[in-house]
């Protein structure tokens, strides 16, 4: 059977993340919020986007910085749940994301009409990152060669391609989809990763997903 053979090859790139402690810190909910309003944009990302990045095999019930340090240290499993649900895949920017925590805090606090904090539970401490590609030397001109490809690089190629990809390069596709639609030619294939919510899993967990749906297509007779 003949096998497509792309117009420019994928090239997987992992990544390392270079952390930065920015000086600040919450001890209480209110704090958290009035920090949020003036941290840097890397720092949302950070601990939003980022948390995936250092969860690479299992994303446990809140699935940001944020909504872990409210519901542990603090110990408000009402506000954890509130923030752990948002999901930046549903916005189009990182201020966007930063605009929806402060009012799903202030909307809380208003609520309860007192300011948790912590306790016995440690400070939340803002950070940001920048992540630095590195070349795996993998490369793939074939969905079957992407296919071996995606099984063998490091988890952070996942955050790479798809994270880092559609957030800080202001996309709203990740390296994988954009490449089996324009270089490829297999929209079909790309429409079905397309659907995967990235949020909803570990990298782990996504490259399996990613792997299954290839593996779909390709006995179907996609190429």
């Amino acid at each position: 059977m003949f096998e497509r053979i792309a117009r420019r090859e994928f090239r997987f790139v992992s990544c390392v993340e270079v952390i930065e402690l920015l000086g600040r810190k919450a001890w209480d909910e209110a704090q958290l919020m009035d920090l949020l309003d003036e941290v840097p944009l890397d720092s949302i990302f950070f601990h939003t986007h980022g948390y995936f990045l250092r969860h690479k095999y299992l994303v446990g019930p809140y699935r940001n910085d944020f909504a872990d340090w409210v519901a542990t240290e603090v110990r408000d499993r009402v506000l954890g749940e509130k923030l752990g649900v948002l999901n930046p895949y549903e916005f189009g920017d990182l201020e966007a994301i930063r605009g929806k925590l402060i009012d799903t805090i202030d909307a809380h606090l208003s609520k309860i009409g007192v300011v948790p904090g912590v306790i016995y539970g440690e400070p939340f401490h803002f950070m940001q990152s920048k992540v630095v590609g590195i070349p795996t030397g993998v490369k793939a001109k074939t969905l079957g060669e992407f296919r071996d490809g995606l099984s063998r690089v490091d988890a952070g190629a996942i955050y790479y391609h798809v994270f880092e990809a559609m957030m800080r390069g202001g996309r709203k596709k990740s390296d994988f989809i954009i490449w089996l639609e324009e270089e490829l030619d297999l929209p079909e294939l790309a429409e079905r990763i397309r659907r995967l919510d990235p949020y909803m899993y570990s990298l782990e967990a996504l490259r399996e997903r990613i792997l299954r749906l290839c593996d779909e297509f390709l006995d179907e007779g996609g190429t």
